[in-house]
This record gives structure tokens, C-alpha cells and sequence, in this order.
């Protein structure tokens, strides 16, 4: 990926003297209207309008002569879909202490008195409800009719740049060599830590992946979480950093620095370096589809720059922006080339599950790995699409109104929507989609994942959210398999990595934690394979769904390998086939392969093949394997493959207990003592209560120790209440232990145990079961 550059042969802003001496002035600010339409500001006292459709530049308005701009900012355009009233005007800043209010067509709406120094920037919160200036010492807080709220701050040292939070309730801004983050909210606390050792000259902070930019006089640029831990440091430039910007989309930032322009990728690391003629970079804008930038030169000059040579890989295929409208395709199988052409630019693109889908600025092509001659074209809505998620069967557009889900012959499936949902903030992180199954993370509320329906758009199961008790950073839904056994996996704000089902009826799913210090994860395309880094550690859960069948199981199940030679932040890119894809903190991408047994191992066991999958662990001697296939065996109700599985690991506690299985009279009671080994003891309950089984119900309590419970159900059918005292007393007596429950000592009053009517009456209720068990045709588990 790199930037492609271009500047004027002669700047647009100049001031002429008497004489026609031309002298070029600084530009000092930018600003994007719409993707092809920019606003320039410069010394000249001139606002200059530059359209790049037509490559045409004209004066919008000429200001006074005693105002100098400094920083321009346009109204937001949309929120939550909606356009807003006043996306025709923009802020800007001047020396002479005022913010001005001016329309699209030059107009000046209003001037306000802000500060008694230089009004260094004016920013717009996300919503359009309030603006925020800064000044030598002071941060101020107006309404966007330009009534001032309050003052946030005020303090001794000069404060050049300001940010607003994501949620819009926090500022950022700068205090020398400080970076200070202060919430609206009075007494609420602050946060400042030293960040540079220079004078910070720019910041900026990103809606979409919340991390902080900064830049200073001690030549290098530097990438924080809003914590104010540090991601990445530049080694020292030449010269100065004099602007940092964000994309919209959270995924690329530039740099500017005296004849410099650089491209970062989100993590830090610099994807290309550009030395234009341009003096210093004052200011960066970038579009509102990301796909190009404008900065302000010292020298007079606004330089435009377009992201070009973006890459997308998938198995055999490498796809490469190589111009704004032209896709290189290679197939480094038979070495066959071809160019796709498109009639807009090239905004996003997605290639996976053998199809590139792509979004221009007005239309979405959907090309076949096996035809890249006919695509299938359709016409977008509405807004830019910021992010593409691809599924086997279906795909999803994300842009500024909604979401939209489309299968891959270009029908419009569903639009989930939910209270308060923003689509600008939402990511790849926070957003996951499956062949059944669209998962998305609240950002009013991080703790929340609302679950869809692909087809339908409506919510999950009873229609609840999934809650967890802390923050939620990532989410991934896993692609194969039943939808009653779709599986959601997530990284919190501790780090910790937890699984759960995504089908919600009625009572709490069980979320359940499977790793530590996890940095990031991807599940396979193929199989329900999940792979993260944790620590130090490359760790492959082979079969996740172990820790809901045999807890004890999961550590055996696990590939693990060293990941120190991925160094500080590694991102997994993708996990297709046996192979996983690694960018390390500097940029490079490491590939590693798994073994592609287990793989084989869950399509025998999703065919139900359970001979074959035990002939394959046979052939591949891994004790990983005969795990992963005790888990599977169990979970499917195969406790005859499930018995040869735990044997081959030495588990021989619980092939006793299966073979103890095997023997109970009734279907019914199988399935309830294979729920007991899974460790569902209330499903268990349930199940045998419901079949009438009252007598299994209470042994399996009193087996389990579940005393009270036991002697409720006993009491509650009026069946069996001295067969749970008798029990009771003799667990008492072998411990040596007297009776001090009140309800034990109740129906324990004049009752006299007696062993043999006890063991009567249980050989009864088993006789009763097999009869039961005989008169009906029984399917052994």
C-alpha cells in the first residue's frame, strides 16, 4: 500500500503586491465537504474551493484582512443515518481570538469573541451538539449556535491541539509535553501523563478503534489506547511532526512533516514514505470514504494524495489495487492475470469464501473466484461503505445509515437494527457475521453483543441481548455447524477470553472463560477451530465447545506454541484452512500451519462418521486428537466412541462411569446420567421429571450431595422420604457428624431407618423402569 501523490506546478493561494511581486502563503487548514469536493484556508485571507472531478479551484470568499485562519472543521454530515440541518457549514478558527460560523457558500453566519489569543483549533463533537476551542491556556465549550457552556480548562501552558472522545462525553487536548483527557461531567477524574519529550504540537482520537494520535517538536509520532498506555513510538524524524489524522474508518493514519508525508497502518507501523515539495504539513484531512487525503503546505500548496496498492489475499488468489478504478488479479497457481475495472474509485473490497465483493462510491460488484468476467452489479443506498464482513452463504455492507446484509447474488436479505445503534464506530472487531448469525457490540454500552437472525434481521432467541460483567473489546462468531450449536467467542477489557452460545431462551447461558491475557483471535473458515495469542503463547482451541462438555478436558485439547517471535501486539489476520496468517508490530506477516487432522477430525464427526474418525486417531497416535474426539463423542451422544476415545487417553475413572451408562435400564436415564458427565446437572433433573422418573431424580441429587434438593423432591411427590434419610443419616454417621438441619430433624422424628424395605423399594422403582423402558421401543445413546 502506498500513497500517490499530486501538487499544483504554481500554488492557488498567493497575495500580490502594488508592485506584482507574487509571494506564496502558508496554507494553514483543510477540510473535505464531500469525497471529491475540498475547502482550503491560507494566509491570504482567501477560503478556496477545490472540486477533483473537474480539477477546478475557485474562490469561495475572501476574508478580512485582519483575520488569519488557523484550523477549519466542518459540520457532521450524518448521525445514525440522518442527515443533519447544518452539514452545509464549518468552523473556523482565527488569530484575533474569534470562531467563525460560515456556510458552504461563504457566507458568515456568525463571528464570536472566544478567546483573548489565538483560537489555535475548533473541533465539532461527533453528534453536532457542541464545539470545542482551545487557546494559550484555556479549553472551551460552546453550543453549535455559539453560546459558550463552560470552560473545561484553564491553565498556564499553551494548548495546540484538541480531540473529542468517542462518546463525545471526554476531551483530549494538550499541555506542553502532556496529553490530558478530561471529562464534561464536573469532579468526574482526569487523566494526563507525559507523552512526548517536546512540545506536543497535534493529536487526534478515532470513533471507530478509540486510539489516541500524537505528534511533537521531539520529532517523532506516537500511538496511545485511551488508557494512555503507549502502542507505538516513531524512531525520531528529521524535523518536527506538524499533523496527524486519522482515517474515518479507524484503520490508516498520516503523518506530515516538513517535505514529508507518511502512511501508518492503526498499529503504528509505516506503510510508505512520500518527500513532495511542500515545506511543512500543517494540516491533514482525510475524505469521508478514506480513500484519499489533503494536506496544508507552508509553501502555498494543498497536496492531495489517493491510497493506492492495497492487497487482498485469499488461498491461491492476490488482488492489488493497482489505481483508483483497476483490481490486478494473479492466480499464483497458473500464474493467469486480470484486470477488473470499475466506473467510480475503488472504496472497499473484501475477498473471502471464493468471492471479492467490492464497494465504489455508488455500487457494490460481486465477483466469483471462478468468473472474474461477469460480476454482479447493484446500486448502493446510500453513504460510503466503511466496512464489508463475508460469510459462505452471504455477505454484509456497512455504511453511515445501517447495516445490510446481501447474499452473493446481490438480494438485500435483512437490515438489523437496534436502540441507539451507530454504524460509524462499528469495525471487524466489533462487528460478526456467520452463515445464521449476525453479532454486533453495543458502544453505548461495551458490555452488551445484540444478536441477530441473518435472514430475518430480528433478535436471537428471546430477543435479549448477551451482558457480560465487563467491557467487551472483540467479538467472533464461529462459521460451521447447526445453528442451536452456534458458538460466540470474546475478548474483555481484562483480557480474558470467553465462549457461550448464542441461542438465549429464558434462562442465563453459561459463559464460560478459556483463556488468559488473550491479544487477539480468528476462527477457522472451514471447522470450528479457534485460534488466539495469549501471552507469550500461539494457542489452537481445537475443539472449544470441550469446556461445556468435560471441562477437565480442555487443557488437552489445546496447540499450543511459542509466540515470542511475533514481538509486542501481533494481529491475527485471517485463519483459512490449516493455515494462519500473523502481522507483527513492525508490519510483516508471518504465516503458520496447523496440523490438518482436526479439521478432518470435525467433518467425520459432523457426518457423523464416528469409525472413520476413530480410525484417523488410530493412524495419527496424538493424545490432542483422542481428546478432541472424547469431547466430540460426548457431546453427540456417542458413548460408545466416547469410551474408546478416553480409554487411548487413560481416563479410565470415566470409562468406568460410561460402562456404568450402559447398563441403567431406560433411554431416559442415559441421557440424564450423559448430561450429569457433561456436568448439566439441572438439564438432568429436568429431564428425568419430566419423563416421570421421580425416584432417578432424587438419587441422582443424593448422589451429588445435593441434600436439600433431594429431600424437597422427595416431599414434593410424597415418594422416597425415608430413602433420602437413610442416606443422609449414613453419610452423617461416616463422618462422624450429627444432624443439625431443621428440616432433616422434622420428618426424621419418629422414624426408625430401616435398610431393608429401603433397598426393596429401590429395586422396585428399576424394576418399574425396565418394564416401562420394555413396553416402549428404547434407542440406546
Amino acid at each position: 500500500m502506498r500513497l500517490k501523490t499530486s501538487l499544483l506546478k504554481e500554488p492557488k493561494h498567493i497575495l500580490y503586491f502594488l508592485n506584482l511581486i507574487k509571494h506564496k502563503e502558508l496554507v494553514s487548514c483543510v477540510g473535505w465537504t464531500t469525497a471529491d469536493e475540498l475547502y482550503s484556508c491560507s494566509d491570504d485571507h482567501q477560503i478556496m474551493k477545490w472540486n477533483l472531478l473537474t480539477s477546478e479551484t475557485t474562490r469561495v470568499v475572501k476574508l478580512p484582512d485582519d483575520i488569519y485562519p488557523i484550523d477549519l472543521h466542518w459540520f457532521p454530515r450524518s448521525i445514525g443515518g440522518k442527515k443533519q440541518s447544518h452539514a452545509e457549514s464549518f468552523v473556523l478558527t482565527s488569530s484575533d481570538g474569534k470562531f467563525h460560523l460560515i456556510s458552504k457558500s461563504g457566507r458568515v453566519e456568525k463571528s464570536v469573541e472566544a478567546h483573548c489569543g489565538a483560537v489555535l483549533a475548533g473541533r465539532w463533537n461527533y453528534e453536532g451538539t457542541a464545539l470545542v476551542t482551545v487557546e494559550d491556556g484555556q479549553v472551551k465549550i460552546w453550543s453549535k449556535s455559539g453560546m459558550l457552556r463552560s470552560t473545561l480548562a484553564q491553565q498556564g501552558t499553551p494548548v495546540y491541539s484538541v480531540a473529542w472522545g468517542p462518546d463525545s462525553e471526554k476531551v483530549l487536548y494538550t499541555s506542553g509535553k502532556h496529553l490530558i483527557i478530561k471529562p464534561l461531567q464536573p469532579n468526574a477524574k482526569v487523566l494526563q501523563w507525559k507523552a512526548h519529550d517536546g512540545l506536543i504540537l497535534k493529536t487526534d482520537w478515532n470513533s471507530v478503534n478509540d486510539l489516541i494520535l500524537s505528534a511533537g517538536e521531539d520529532c517523532k509520532y506516537k500511538v496511545w489506547d485511551s488508557y494512555g498506555r503507549l502502542l507505538y513510538s516513531s524512531q525520531p524524524h528529521e524535523y518536527p511532526i506538524t499533523s496527524v489524522a486519522w482515517a474515518a474508518d479507524g484503520e490508516l493514519f498520516a503523518v506530515g512533516s516538513f517535505h514529508t508525508l507518511r502512511l501508518c497502518d492503526k498499529t503504528g507501523w509505516s506503510y510508505a514514505l512520500e518527500k513532495p515539495n511542500t515545506g511543512s504539513i500543517f494540516n491533514i484531512a482525510w475524505s469521508i470514504d478514506g480513500t484519499q487525503l489533503a494536506g496544508a503546505c507552508g509553501n502555498g500548496h494543498v497536496i492531495f494524495a489517493h491510497v493506492v496498492e492495497q492487497r487482498w489475499e485469499w488461498k491461491n488468489f492476490e488482488i492489488t489495487l493497482i489505481k483508483r478504478r483497476t483490481m490486478e488479479v494473479h492466480n499464483v497457481v497458473n500464474d493467469a492475470v486480470d484486470l477488473l475495472e470499475f466506473r467510480d474509485r475503488v472504496i472497499k473490497a473484501s475477498l473471502n469464501y471464493g468471492h471479492l465483493v467490492v464497494s465504489t462510491s455508488l455500487q457494490c460488484y460481486v465477483f466469483s473466484t471462478k468468473n472474474w468476467n461477469t460480476p454482479l452489479i447493484f446500486d448502493l443506498k446510500e453513504g460510503t461503505v466503511s466496512l464489508i464482513l463475508q460469510a459462505e452463504r452471504h455477505f454484509l455492507l456497512l455504511d453511515g445509515g445501517g447495516l445490510y446484509l446481501y447474499s452473493y447474488e446481490g438480494r438485500l436479505i435483512s437490515s438489523p437494527k437496534f436502540p441507539g445503534m451507530r454504524t460509524d464506530i462499528l469495525n471487524a472487531q466489533t462487528v460478526s457475521l456467520s452463515n445464521d448469525t449476525l453479532a454486533v457490540k453495543d458502544k453505548a454500552d461495551e458490555k452488551v453483543i445484540y444478536i441477530f437472525e441473518a435472514l430475518s434481521g430480528k433478535p436471537l432467541g428471546d430477543g435479549k441481548p448477551l451482558t457480560h460483567k465487563t467491557e467487551i473489546v472483540e467479538i467472533a462468531l464461529d462459521q460451521k455447524g447447526l445453528t442451536s450449536e452456534r458458538k460466540i467467542a470474546f475478548i474483555d477489557k481484562n483480557r480474558d477470553l470467553y465462549i457461550t452460545s448464542v441461542k438465549r431462551f429464558g434462562k442465563e447461558q453459561k459463559i464460560v472463560k478459556i483463556g488468559t491475557m488473550v491479544q487477539t483471535l480468528a476462527w477457522n473458515d472451514t471447522s470450528n477451530i479457534l485460534c488466539g495469542i495469549q501471552d507469550t503463547r500461539f494457542t489452537v482451541w481445537y475443539y472449544p465447545n470441550t469446556v461445556y462438555v468435560d471441562k477437565d478436558l480442555l487443557p488437552k485439547t489445546l496447540y499450543e506454541k511459542d509466540a515470542s517471535e511475533f514481538s509486542k501486539n501481533p494481529q491475527i489476520v485471517h485463519f483459512v484452512g490449516n493455515q494462519t496468517t500473523i502481522r507483527r508490530a513492525d508490519g510483516s506477516l508471518i504465516h503458520l500451519n496447523i496440523s490438518p487432522y482436526p479439521a478432518i477430525l470435525h467433518e467425520y464427526v459432523s457426518s457423523s462418521k464416528w469409525e472413520d474418525a476413530v480410525r484417523l486417531c488410530r493412524f495419527v497416535k496424538d493424545q490432542t486428537m483422542w481428546a478432541c474426539l472424547a469431547a466430540m463423542a460426548v457431546a453427540n451422544k456417542d458413548m460408545a466412541t466416547a469410551e474408546i476415545a478416553y480409554a487411548s487417553i487413560g481416563e479410565i475413572d470415566k470409562v468406568q462411569y460410561i460402562n456404568s451408562i450402559k447398563d441403567l435400564p431406560s433411554k431416559e436415564s442415559r441421557m440424564a446420567h450423559i448430561l450429569l458427565f457433561s456436568g448439566n446437572t439441572q438439564e438432568a433433573e429436568t429431564l428425568l421429571l419430566q419423563t416421570g422418573l421421580i425416584y432417578q431424580a432424587i438419587q441422582v441429587n443424593i448422589n451429588l450431595y445435593n441434600w436439600d434438593r433431594a429431600l424437597e423432591l422427595a416431599v414434593k411427590h410424597k415418594t422416597h422420604v425415608d430413602t433420602v434419610l437413610a442416606y443422609r443419616q449414613k453419610f452423617l454417621e461416616d463422618f462422624g457428624k450429627k444432624e443439625t438441619n431443621k428440616r432433616f430433624l422434622q420428618y426424621a422424628e419418629g422414624l426408625e431407618v430401616d435398610w431393608n424395605k429401603i433397598k426393596a423399594k429401590i429395586e422396585m422403582e428399576i424394576a418399574k423402569e425396565r418394564e416401562r423402558s420394555a413396553a416402549s421401543p428404547a434407542v440406546r445413546a
